[in-house]
């Protein structure tokens, strides 16, 4: 696992907690090409927020704090 991965990983065990307050959670699947792949599960499946959540609240973070992001992709 890389240094980026790891720290990926490190940030969205900072966003879960607010995430899993609402029943929902964030899972980290993959770092490839700049992209961060992830799956919202629990109440995030099928919420209408969930586009939201992955592009105000986690690509938003993830940007800003881990050098060569660039987005986030959610998978199903």
């Amino acid at each position: 696992m890389s240094d980026t991965e790891k720290l990926i990983i490190e940030i969205l065990g900072k966003i879960r907690p607010y995430i899993q307050r609402d029943g929902g959670d964030v899972e980290f699947l993959r770092f490839e090409d700049g992209i961060v792949y992830v799956r919202l599960l629990g109440a995030c499946v099928g919420c209408s927020a969930a586009g939201s959540t992955i592009n105000d609240v986690i690509e938003q973070i993830l940007v800003e704090e881990v050098p060569g992001v660039i987005a986030v992709e959610q998978v199903s």
